[in-house]
């Protein structure tokens, strides 16, 4: 079973609303569309940087996001 993470965002009013805004005229509940803007903006920094190397990933440490069971 894969893990999940929790990221705390700290958004404005007006982010906020554009958000729910955006989400809902693309058929996307909120935590939907912030992920899809993630892996967009993950995409255009592999395609304009270069890949991120799996070595560098395995050394960050994700133990401060993890859900607790």
């Amino acid at each position: 079973m894969k893990q999940n993470y929790t990221v705390p965002v700290k958004l404005n009013e007006e982010m906020i609303r554009k958000l729910l805004y955006i989400a809902q005229a693309e058929g996307r509940s909120p935590s939907a569309h912030f992920l899809f803007m993630l892996r967009n903006n993950i995409a255009y920094f592999e395609r304009t940087k270069g890949k991120i190397p799996q070595d560098a990933l395995r050394g960050i440490s994700l133990e401060e996001y993890a859900e607790k069971e």
